[in-house]
């Protein structure tokens, strides 16, 4: 996979998955898909966008429902200008994800969901640790052994509801994915190879319904993916998460 990461090395690519409506916030009182939800000045989805900005990504390409699409014409919402916004009504996050292969060339991406909110120094520190692993630099903490395809960000459960479990290895490799309940979960930020979309046609056949379904495929396909572990990590579900997120923001 190194091959990859060296013809990609000059231009890091970044994708948002932003097609969910954020069914459990709009029962809470907020009235808007999830990605239009502001923190702060920002959007989610604008703030997701600069996040990858600031950490490299020369593009970003998120894929949002026609309802997002139609409130952001309507509202007139600002983006950042490197952000393109593809309209597309998936079924659920898997197929978010399998669409935005569609756009992406051989090589690595950045990819995260619009509701992980990691500080900016967080999500930098994420991509350049993921970025020395993939490319095999010395003085990368906390990793044993190299040859990784791609790297998830991982955080400490703190009893969030519906996690994905991540076992980690002592040479930071994660070896399952999935409901087992472990010390860590996934942060909602990757550095995924694109090879990981010759698998799109298989998850469709098995009628995976969820990006943890084929995230954990990944791994059972034989990929070794590595764990970086984050810090102060929300995931953005709930009202009582979205709270959280806008007074640590204030912090």
């Amino acid at each position: 996979m190194v091959s990859e990461l060296q013809q990609s090395s000059t231009r890091l690519f970044g994708a948002i998955i932003a097609a969910g409506r954020g069914e459990r916030l709009r029962r809470n009182g907020e009235d808007l898909p999830k990605p239009l939800v502001r923190l702060g000045a920002e959007t989610l989805l604008g703030r997701q966008a600069r996040a990858m900005i600031g950490a490299g990504a020369q593009e970003v390409l998120a894929i949002v429902n026609s309802e997002t699409a139609s409130i952001m014409d309507r509202m007139k919402i600002e983006l950042p200008a490197e952000l393109r916004v593809v309209v597309r009504d998936t079924a659920n996050s898997m197929e978010t994800l399998l669409a935005l292969g569609e756009f992406i060339d051989r090589g690595y991406f950045l990819t995260a969901t619009v509701d992980a909110i990691i500080p900016d120094p967080e999500f930098a520190r994420f991509v350049s640790s993921a970025l020395a692993i993939l490319e095999k630099e010395p003085g990368v903490k906390n990793i044993k052994k190299k040859g990784f395809d791609g790297v998830l960000g991982v955080v400490k459960w703190r009893g969030d509801q519906h996690p994905l479990f991540a076992k980690v290895a002592d040479d930071g490799a994660i070896v399952a994915l999935g409901e087992n309940q472990a010390p860590m979960v996934t942060a909602g930020v990757y550095l995924l190879p694109s090879a990981i979309f010759k698998f799109s046609d298989q998850a469709r056949r098995e009628k995976f319904s969820a990006l943890r379904r084929f995230l954990a495929m990944l791994i059972d396909k034989g990929m070794r993916l590595g764990a970086i572990e984050l810090a102060n990590v929300v995931d953005v579900d709930e009202a009582a998460d979205l709270a959280f997120a806008r007074a640590a923001l204030l912090r």
